[in-house]
């Protein structure tokens, strides 16, 4: 018999939704590095921490990215 909760995989990867930071740092195309400095500085995308690790909602990573589109000023970005 093992002292483990049936059913609880603690090596599993976390749910779709949520990204570690260098899935996150992927998406952004960002390095790792980046986003920890943006989290010492508390900008960036929101993060949490869940046990020892750094997570990302999919969800706060795709809102930051469009309020950064949104502060662009007009004529400084490239054209389309």
């Amino acid at each position: 018999m093992t002292d483990q909760t049936p059913g609880l995989d603690h090596t599993a990867e976390p749910p779709a939704e949520l990204l570690t930071i260098t899935e996150a740092a992927q998406l952004l195309r960002a390095p790792v590095a980046t986003l920890r400095y943006w989290r010492h500085l508390g900008t960036g995308p929101h993060s949490f921490r869940l046990g020892r690790r750094v997570l990302y909602r999919a969800d706060d990573l795709r809102s930051w990215i469009d309020a950064q589109h949104g502060q662009t000023a007009p004529g400084s970005g490239s054209s389309r």
